[in-house]
């Protein structure tokens, strides 16, 4: 369970980090880690594969490549994760959390190399998915039972 860990770690202190002045964090963390759980293990979007071929066909291929690779990241904006994810994904995000859409395009510039860099932690994409929904399955129990 050390990458279930490491992962609910890095989500709930980017969510932290984050957060917009006046939200509740411990609001804005259970609505931002549904968000990244869902991206991460929605089939129709094709999970981690289908984000990180999204984001990089958004023209951040060198930016992800770097987050699954064992180097240091590299950065993005709030403004180029709004553009790759989408204006209506993000605004609906930030009307769940009850924030502003720069806030929560500035929570996943941060949060998502993040992420992706922790489920990666080989420098590589795991092709066996099992491990990553062991992961995502821990982090949804997780949640679910979080006292705000």
């Amino acid at each position: 369970m050390g990458l279930l860990d490491t992962v609910l770690g890095v989500i709930k202190g980017a969510a932290a980090n984050n957060a917009a002045p006046g939200a509740s964090a411990a609001g804005g963390d259970s609505n931002l880690l549904e968000s990244v759980i869902g991206m991460i293990s929605d089939p129709q979007t094709g999970g981690l594969n289908g984000l990180i071929e999204k984001i990089s066909a958004g023209g951040l291929g060198e930016q992800v490549a770097s987050w699954v690779s064992t180097g240091q990241n590299l950065p993005v904006t709030a403004e180029q994760i709004q553009a790759v994810l989408g204006s209506s994904f993000v605004q609906g995000l930030a009307e769940k959390m009850g924030i502003n859409t720069a806030d929560v395009s500035g929570s996943l510039a941060s949060l998502l190399p993040q992420v992706i860099d922790k489920l990666t932690p080989d420098g590589q994409v795991p092709g066996d998915n099992k491990l990553l929904d062991i992961a995502l399955s821990g982090l949804t129990s997780l949640l679910g039972n979080k006292s705000a």
